[in-house]
């Protein structure tokens, strides 16, 4: 085995290897998606809470300023290339971007879905003006979360028991994903 160097630019590469997801919102009427690879649990219970960064330029971001509501979806193997287009096509240039997208809603909730994932995590903006200016880091509080029973039980996921095309995608760089591996338990 060798140590090898990272360049410090690269080093994100070492911890992005979570599951890859699809950010959502809508406001006045205006939907979008967009794929995320920095998203994570920031506490759990009650008060359960996600954060995920939106950079300035996201049309997806304006939709969460002004609404104060997104979702936070976690997207399988057989959504890769609609994952990639989400993540390299904009709103701002391409109007149709979300064109052959199915979008739902859950009873109660004016947040858009998108279909086929394999869990959904609603939320509300924790409004934070440094957090979201200075390091486009958005904190939500969990108001509903929802997920796939083919690959989450008992608020377990069971991956090891199901068909890769819904195992959860996993960026690495330049169009490249991994699939979730094999569970592995010790005692």
């Amino acid at each position: 085995m060798a140590i090898v160097s990272v360049p410090v630019e690269k080093s994100y590469r070492l911890l992005n290897i979570g599951a890859t997801t699809l950010v959502s919102a809508k406001a006045e009427g205006i939907e979008n998606v967009m794929a995320v690879a920095w998203s994570c649990a920031l506490d759990y219970g009650a008060l359960s809470k996600v954060t995920t960064v939106l950079d300035k330029q996201a049309f997806t971001r304006g939709l969460v300023e002004k609404s104060g509501l997104f979702a936070i979806q976690i997207p399988v193997a057989n959504q890769a290339e609609l994952v990639l287009k989400l993540g390299t096509t904009s709103r701002h240039t391409d109007p149709h971007k979300l064109d052959g997208v199915e979008i739902f809603y859950q009873d109660g909730f004016d947040i858009p879905l998108v279909k086929g994932c394999a869990g959904w995590i609603l939320c509300e903006l924790i409004p934070s003006e440094d957090n979201q200016q200075n390091h486009d880091l958005f904190i939500g509080k969990v108001i509903a979360a929802y997920a796939d029973d083919r690959v989450f039980k008992d608020n377990h996921w069971i991956f090891d028991q199901a068909p890769n095309e819904l195992r959860t995608l996993h960026y690495v760089a330049g169009g490249q994903f991994y699939l979730i591996g094999e569970g592995v338990e010790a005692e």
